[in-house]
């Protein structure tokens, strides 16, 4: 197999060439079709999330065929289209996990993190979590519905119930979240980089009613907001954004730190949440709601050999929707 590896937090990705991995007990492994790039990609790699594996394969976004099982995996599985997420694999047995909240297991195991992901031509995945996708799906542009679509609807669910909504940083997350917010009836103000009128155009082709800079006020009180930039300074802006009783919610895995802040922007029972991982039950949901809204991802594929290129324009804004791997 062929594969990018990061060898040192900082650095760039390494091309190597391994055997094959082989699938141990519950295990799958899959032909890797597509694998989409997300910004927790960057903060693995740049070192802002510590305790990698190393040597560590990255990527989590992934979609592939499944070519070989483990012992305990029906061998009916072989040939299934399949998505693998973030969350690869729970203990079961904590009480986190015992209640429903495995995305707050508290031993669990990240694709792309602390096992090896997608960024290759093949990868072993906990067969209970890795999804079954529609056969007839395409890899690349169901790649951004693993991370970025399923975080960015658990952040929308924790948003509440709310019509008009603001959505902090318009990348891969916030241009699915938006369309599936538009089928739903909802009022969508989009918040970019100050002056990026590239992400605003893009922002409106989707249907948002509002489009500007983070350092603009919205046109009338939000709901509620979702932060998807990793900006500890948003959350203040946002929370002087929403009415009262309005909700922020911090969408990202890691944010630099949050300013300090008057009360007065909080008080009134305004509420600030963050989401962390997800779930199974989350996919469940999430993934009927793509196919209703007619959910269209927008990509910008590489091929894998080109993966640091693709790291570096999501790290310097150059994208709109998400960048894709192709091996």
């Amino acid at each position: 197999m062929k594969a990018l590896v990061l060898e040192r937090p900082g650095m760039p990705l390494v091309p190597v060439e391994r055997p094959d991995p082989k699938p141990g007990v519950g295990e799958i492994r899959l032909r890797v079709e597509a694998c989409a790039v997300c910004r927790t990609d960057l903060h693995v790699i740049d070192g802002d999330l510590t305790h990698p594996k190393l040597p560590l394969v990255p990527g989590h976004e992934i979609v592939g065929i499944v070519d070989a099982v483990g012992p305990g995996v029906e061998p009916a599985r072989l040939g299934r289209r399949v998505g693998v997420p973030w969350l690869g694999h729970t203990c079961g047995a904590c009480s986190y996990c015992r209640s429903g909240s495995e995305n707050l297991c508290d031993t669990p195991l990240f694709t792309g993190y602390t096992r090896d992901g997608g960024f290759a031509t093949h990868v072993v995945a906990d067969s209970d979590f890795a999804f079954d996708l529609d056969p007839d799906a395409d890899p690349v542009a169901s790649a951004p519905l693993l991370c970025a679509g399923l975080i960015g609807w658990r952040s929308l669910k924790r948003a509440g119930e709310g019509k008009r909504i603001g959505l902090y940083g318009f990348g891969a997350a916030a241009h699915i979240i938006a369309q599936i917010c538009a089928w739903q009836g909802r009022e969508v103000c989009a918040f970019t980089r100050p002056g990026d009128a590239e992400a605003q155009r893009f922002a409106r082709s989707l249907g948002v009613s509002w489009a500007g800079g983070s350092d603009e006020a919205p046109p009338v009180p939000l709901d509620a907001a979702i932060i998807f930039a990793p900006v500890g300074e948003l959350v203040p802006t946002a929370l002087k954004a929403v009415r009262k009783g309005g909700r922020v919610v911090c969408g990202g895995i890691h944010m630099s730190d949050i300013p300090p802040m008057p009360y007065a922007i909080l008080w009134e029972e305004r509420k600030l949440v963050s989401v962390a991982n997800l779930t199974r039950r989350d996919a469940e949901e999430f993934f009927p709601v793509t196919r209703a809204a007619h959910v269209r991802t927008h990509t910008t594929t590489y091929p894998l050999e080109r993966a640091n290129e693709a790291l570096d324009d999501l790290r310097r804004g150059r994208l709109s929707g998400a960048a894709v791997l192709v091996p």
